[in-house]
C-alpha cells in the first residue's frame, strides 16, 4: 500500500496532503471520529522449531466518519458476534459440493446491493493515524501511511485457519479484521486477478472503466461464466489452500468485492489491491509492478506454496505470470489465461485481439516446469489443466465442450 519512498514528493502528492490534513482538521471538529475499514490479511502459522516464528499481515484503513454512524457500525459488528465480517462461513460456503459449484447461496452469503460504485469512494483518510493492533494478547502500535492505510506484518503463535485480529484506532471502537493463516505443510495455493478474470469488467478503456466502477450498480455485475467452479475445484485440491485476489482494483471497492466473491460461490480470500491517486514519484502507480511485486512478497513469505496463477489476455497478466515464472519457478504450479472474446478485447483495450505485451507473454511461457494453458472460460480452462496433470482427471464431467489451448 506505501508509495516509492522519494526524497522530495511529487507536487500532486503533496497537494493531497495537504487537502487530506485540512479535511481531516474540518470533520473532527464537526465531531467526526475515526474509524478502522478491515481488509482481510494472511499470514503463516508457526513451525516446530522455536526459529520457525508465526505472523499474520493485517490490513485496513484509517477513515474519519460521524460519531452516530462509527457506534451503528460497531454495534452492527457486535450483533455478528464482534466480527467486521464471517470470512468462515464464505470459506465454507465455497467447498466444491456438487449442489454449490459455483452458485449463489440464498441462505448465506450478504446480498448484492442496489448501489452505484461511486458511494465507496466518499470516505475521509486520516493519514498518520495511530492504531493499536492486538494479536494473541499482545497491542502493537503502528501509524498509517498517507492514505489511512495500515500494512504491517506482525509476529503471531496463531495455527493456520481462518482467524480475527483486533485492530483499532486511537479514539475510535475497536474491530477485528480477519487474517487468513497458512499452514507450513501447505503446497499449493491460487492467485487470482479480478477484472475480466472472474468478474465481466472490460477494463481498462476509460469510459467503460469509469461506468462500471463508478455508475454500475453493484448488483449488475456479473461473473465469468465457469471461474466459480474452477476456483472450487482448486480450492480442494489441498485443506486450507490459500486463495488470494491480486488486482489493480482500488481498496475503496474491496467491501463490494468480498461481497461479490461471497454470493458467486468463490473462495475466501485476501486481496491485495491498490489506492488511485498520486504517489510520491507520479500521478498514478504501475498496475503491472503492484502484481508483479506482490507476486514477490508472496513468493518470500510463503516459500513452500506453489502458486497456480490465473488471469486473463485482455492487458498484461499473461507477460507479468511468464516474468514471475521465469525467474521463480520454484514458486509456480500453473499459469491459467482465460481468453478475452473478440468483443471484451475491443472494449479493454481497442482492438479485437490480445495485445502486444499479451502475446508476448503466452509466446514466452514460463519455462519447461511450469505448464501454461488458456482458453475462454472456466469450464475448459478446468479441462485444460486437467490435461495438463495440474488438477485430477475426473471423467464424466458435462458442459466442458470446445476449445482449449495448451501453450508449449
Amino acid at each position: 500500500m506505501s508509495d516509492t519512498t522519494s526524497s522530495r514528493p511529487y507536487w500532486a502528492s503533496r497537494w493531497e496532503n495537504k487537502f487530506d490534513a485540512a479535511l481531516a482538521s474540518v470533520l473532527r471538529r464537526r465531531g467526526w471520529v475515526p474509524r478502522i475499514e478491515p481488509y482481510t490479511g494472511y499470514g503463516l502459522a508457526p513451525g516446530e522449531s522455536a526459529e520457525d516464528d508465526g505472523w499474520v499481515r493485517v490490513l485496513g484503513r484509517v477513515v474519519l466518519a460521524p460519531a452516530h454512524r462509527a457506534t451503528a457500525r460497531d454495534r452492527a459488528a457486535a450483533g455478528r458476534g464482534g466480527r467486521a465480517e464471517d470470512p468462515t462461513a464464505v470459506a465454507e460456503s465455497s467447498a466444491p459440493t456438487p449442489r454449490r459449484l459455483g452458485r449463489p447461496r440464498a441462505e448465506g452469503p450478504e446480498p448484492l446491493r442496489a448501489v452505484r460504485g461511486w458511494r465507496s469512494f466518499l470516505t475521509a483518510q486520516l493519514p498518520g493515524a495511530p492504531v493499536v493492533i492486538t494479536v494473541d494478547g499482545t497491542e502493537h502500535r503502528v501509524v498509517a501511511d498517507r492514505g489511512g492505510y495500515v500494512d504491517v506484518v506482525v509476529p503471531s503463535r496463531t495455527d493456520e485457519g481462518w482467524h480475527e485480529v483486533q485492530v483499532a484506532p486511537v479514539g475510535g471502537p475497536s474491530v477485528t479484521a480477519p487474517v487468513r493463516v497458512v499452514g507450513r505443510q501447505v503446497r499449493t495455493g491460487l492467485v487470482s486477478d479480478v477484472d475480466d478474470t472472474v468478474m465481466v469488467t472490460s477494463l481498462p478503456r476509460p469510459l467503460t472503466a469509469i461506468w462500471n466502477l463508478l455508475v454500475l450498480h453493484e448488483d449488475a455485475r456479473r461473473p465469468v461464466r465457469g471461474m466459480a467452479d474452477l476456483y472450487a475445484e482448486i480450492d480442494s485440491l489441498e485443506d486450507q489452500l490459500p486463495v488470494v485476489y491480486l488486482s489493480t482494483n482500488t481498496w475503496n471497492g474491496a467491501a463490494a468485492l468480498r461481497r461479490f466473491f461471497a454470493f458467486h460461490g468463490f473462495p475466501a480470500g485476501p486481496m491485495l489491491l491498490t489506492d488511485w491517486g498520486p504517489t510520491n514519484t507520479g500521478w498514478f502507480r504501475s498496475g503491472r509492478e503492484h502484481k508483479f511485486h506482490s507476486l514477490e512478497r508472496l513468493a518470500r513469505e510463503l516459500p513452500h506454496v506453489r502458486w497456480i496463477l490465473v488471469g486473463d489476455d485482455g492487458q498484461h497478466d499473461p507477460l507479468i505470470y511468464s516474468r514471475f515464472a521465469q525467474m521463480y519457478p520454484d514458486h509456480v504450479r500453473a499459469v491459467a489465461i482465460r481468453q478475452l472474446s473478440a468483443g471484451e478485447q475491443v472494449l479493454a483495450h481497442g482492438a479485437p485481439g490480445p495485445t502486444v505485451q499479451a502475446r508476448a507473454g503466452m509466446s514466452a511461457g514460463a519455462g519447461a516446469s511450469v505448464p501454461v494453458v488458456s482458453a475462454p472460460d472456466g469450464a475448459r480452462l478446468r479441462r485444460a489443466l486437467r490435461s495438463a496433470g495440474v488438477l485430477p482427471d475426473l471423467r464424466g464431467h458435462a458442459g466442458e465442450t470446445g476449445p482449449a489451448t495448451m501453450e508449449p
